[in-house]
């Protein structure tokens, strides 16, 4: 079903079972999969896919070019996933050459209103991001992070899987797998455990985790620490992707307790 307002390009590629409400523009390049609903008033342009059950809510704008200065209106690409909910005035812009050349987005994510994913950016599945949340160039975002109200990630940092971002925080620096951050220049308050316990994680390896995270930060010298711990938790997956996180190469720091 689409409405008779609308106006889409006669290259853009409309699969079966789309939606598109009234006053909506779709450009040449973009291309909508099954069962996609644009409610009203959506502009989606450059070279977007957008996956098969995704619903974008009014005045959201797809695909517009880059904040970046240097971006020289190169061909770059903007891919979302499937059965993503991006509410009111969401604004997700596509990669640079510099960068990538992509923007892409996971499954079973909600942006909620206003918020803003920059050029570069890698989104994982089941992210959630909350109100007038904006998200610089070249963040990583894995699996299951929730990122509060109000906050801002600034460029290049990345955030780990099931990582949970409070309210109003400024997060400058990496957030470590299972980590809850928190500040006005965000800190480490803790782990995850609501989180952790609700993917239905053993026991054992949670409280490994939570003793592996006490040694880790129990000085400055993050590296020196984990020579200590290598191999004690070996069988302990959860320690070992918090441990890779940390060791991988990176633009920003680690992100600490605050005392």
């Amino acid at each position: 079903m689409i409405h008779k307002s609308c106006i889409i390009d006669k290259q853009a590629k409309i699969s079966k079972g789309v939606k598109i409400g009234p006053f909506c523009f779709i450009g040449p390049n973009v291309e909508l999969h099954e069962n996609v609903e644009l409610v009203s008033n959506v502009h989606i342009e450059g070279n977007t896919i957008i996956g098969k059950g995704t619903k974008i809510f009014p005045f959201a704008s797809i695909g517009t070019q880059p904040q970046d200065l240097k971006y020289k209106g190169e061909k770059t690409k903007l891919i979302i996933g499937q059965n993503n909910s991006i509410r009111e005035y969401v604004t997700i812009n596509p990669g640079t050459q510099g960068g990538g050349s992509k923007t892409i987005i996971g499954n079973n994510c909600l942006f909620m209103i206003s918020s803003h994913i920059a050029h570069d950016c890698i989104i994982g599945d089941n992210v959630v991001i909350a109100n007038n949340v904006p998200l610089g160039g070249h963040v990583t975002i894995e699996d299951s992070v929730v990122i509060g109200g109000n906050s801002a990630v600034q460029q290049f940092t990345r955030i780990g899987r099931l990582a949970m971002i409070g309210g109003m925080t400024g997060v400058l620096k990496d957030v470590i797998p299972f980590g809850l951050s928190i500040g006005n220049r965000n800190f480490l308050q803790g782990l995850n455990l609501i989180g952790l316990r609700r993917k239905k994680y053993d026991n054992q390896k949670i409280m490994g985790l939570d003793r592996a995270y006490k040694e880790i930060f129990s000085s400055k010298n993050l590296h020196e620490n984990l020579s200590k711990i290598n191999g004690e938790y070996k069988d302990n997956e959860l320690v070992g992707e918090v441990i890779k996180f940390i060791e991988k190469d990176k633009k920003r720091p680690i992100c600490s307790p605050e005392n």
